[in-house]
C-alpha cells in the first residue's frame, strides 16, 4: 500500500510542512508543539476547499433526490407485484429518466467522502511512519517529500491533550493517551451522525419521510451504520487521523447549516423556518409576505391567461365575405370558442391538480409545478401568436 500511496503521501507531507512554516513564520513556536497540529488541521481544510464544488454538487443532488420521490414511489407502485424481466426493466428504464430529468444520481451524495479517503490513507500512513523516517530506517527513502528525520521527530513529539499525534488507542501505554483516544473516536462518530441527520430531519419534505420511501431507508441504516463504524475502526486510528476526521466532520455541519438555512428544500421544514424568517424581515419594511406576494402574482397570470386566451381568428377571402355572419354572430362564436379554450385549459388544470394530489405532493411542491405549467402554456401561447403574425404577413 505505500508504494500505492507514495505520491500522496509526499504531497500530503508537503502540504504538512509548508502550512507549518506560515504558522512559524506568523509567530508559532518551532518545533513539536500546537504548529504541527494545526497543519492536520490546515491539510483538512485546505481538501474541503479543493472538493467544494462536489459538496455543492451532493447538496443538489439530494434536494433533487427528495423532490423525486413522489414520482419515484408512483413508479415503484406502478410496477409493484410485477416480477417478470420485462416489468424489472421498463421500471428501471423510468427511474433512470427520472433520474435524468431532475439531474441527479444516488450516489451523488458518496462522492465527497470517496474523495477524501486516499487522502486520509495517505496521512495514516505517513503517521504511521513516522518513527521509521525520525529514525532513518524508512525503506528505501530517507524522508517523505519534505518531512525529514529532523521534522518526523517534531511532529511524532507534538501532542493534543498529553497525547501524541502518532499514537492510537491500541498502541497506547498510557491510559491519558487512551481516554484522549476515545473522546476523539466518539466525537468523531457524534459528528458523522448529526452531518447525515441534518440531511434527513431538516431539508427533506414531510411527504418523503415517510416509511416507505427506499431514500428514507437507507438515509437511517447509513446514520445508524457510519457512526458505529468509525467507532469500532476508530481504535486503529493515530491522535492526528482523529484530528483530520473531526476537523472534516465540524467542516462538513457548518456547510450543511449554511446550506440548508439559506437554500432549503421545498416542503421541509427548514424552508418554513426560512420563510418565516423572511416574512418577519418584510414585515418590518412594510413590505407583503412571501405568500402575499405569490398569491398576487399568481392572480396576474390568471388575469393574464384570460386576456391572451381564446383562438385566433382566421383570415377570410374577398369571396367569402359576403357570407360573413353578422357582428353579433361572430362575437358570440367568439365567446364560445373562449369558452371552449377555457374549458379545455381548466379540465387539464383539474386533471393535473388531480394527479399530484394522488402522489402526495406538499402543497408548495403543487404550487411550484403549477406555476411551472403556466408559464409553459403562456410561452405555447406566445410562440403560436408570434407563428400566426409571420403567416398572416
Amino acid at each position: 500500500m505505500d508504494t500505492i500511496l507514495w505520491p500522496l503521501k509526499v504531497a500530503v507531507a508537503w502540504v504538512m510542512v509548508r502550512i507549518h512554516d506560515f504558522l512559524v513564520l506568523i509567530g508559532m513556536g518551532k518545533g513539536p508543539g500546537a504548529a504541527w497540529v494545526l497543519s492536520i488541521v490546515g491539510l483538512t481544510i485546505l481538501m474541503r476547499l479543493l472538493i467544494m464544488p462536489l459538496f455543492v454538487r451532493q447538496i443538489r443532488a439530494s434536494r433533487g433526490m427528495q423532490l423525486m420521490q413522489p414520482e419515484l414511489k408512483a413508479i415503484q407502485d406502478k410496477y409493484k407485484g410485477k416480477k417478470d424481466q420485462a416489468s424489472r426493466q421498463r421500471m428501471q428504464e423510468e427511474m433512470m429518466a427520472l433520474y435524468r430529468k431532475h439531474g441527479t444520481n444516488p450516489f451523488s451524495s458518496c462522492f465527497p467522502i470517496l474523495l477524501q479517503m486516499p487522502v486520509f490513507f495517505a496521512l495514516f500512513r505517513v503517521l504511521a511512519n513516522l518513527q521509521s523516517v525520525a529514525e532513518g530506517t524508512y525503506a528505501g527513502h530517507d524522508s517523505i517529500g519534505p518531512l525529514t528525520a529532523a521534522l518526523a521527530e517534531e511532529v511524532q513529539k507534538s501532542t493534543v491533550f498529553g497525547a501524541s499525534l502518532s499514537s492510537s488507542f491500541m498502541n497506547a501505554s498510557d491510559s491519558a493517551t487512551k481516554i484522549v483516544t476515545v473522546v476523539m473516536i466518539v466525537m468523531m462518530s457524534v459528528t458523522q451522525w448529526y452531518t447525515m441527520a441534518q440531511l434527513s430531519t431538516k431539508n427533506m419534505p414531510e411527504s418523503a419521510k415517510t416509511s416507505d420511501n427506499p431514500m428514507m431507508r437507507s438515509q437511517k441504516i447509513m446514520m445508524t451504520v457510519m457512526p458505529i463504524f468509525f467507532a469500532f475502526t476508530g481504535i486503529q486510528f493515530q491522535i492526528g487521523v482523529l484530528v483530520y476526521w473531526v476537523t472534516t466532520n465540524l467542516w462538513t455541519m457548518g456547510q450543511q447549516f449554511f446550506t440548508i438555512r439559506n437554500m432549503p428544500a421545498p416542503g421541509s421544514e427548514a424552508e418554513k423556518k426560512y420563510r418565516a424568517r423572511i416574512n418577519a424581515k418584510r414585515a418590518r419594511r412594510g413590505q407583503p409576505s412571501l405568500e402575499e406576494e405569490e398569491a398576487a402574482q399568481r392572480a396576474a397570470e390568471a388575469a393574464e391567461r384570460g386576456q391572451t386566451g381564446g383562438q385566433r381568428v382566421q383570415p377570410v377571402r374577398k369571396s367569402r365575405q359576403r357570407r360573413a355572419p353578422s357582428a353579433a354572430s361572430a362575437l358570440a362564436s367568439a365567446d364560445a370558442g373562449q369558452d371552449v379554450a377555457d374549458g379545455g385549459a381548466d379540465a387539464e388544470e383539474s386533471a393535473s391538480s388531480r394527479r399530484e394530489n394522488s402522489a402526495g405532493l406538499t402543497p408548495e411542491e403543487i404550487s411550484r409545478r403549477r406555476y411551472e405549467r403556466r408559464a409553459r402554456q403562456r410561452q405555447q401561447r406566445r410562440n403560436k401568436n408570434q407563428g400566426g403574425k409571420k403567416r398572416r404577413r
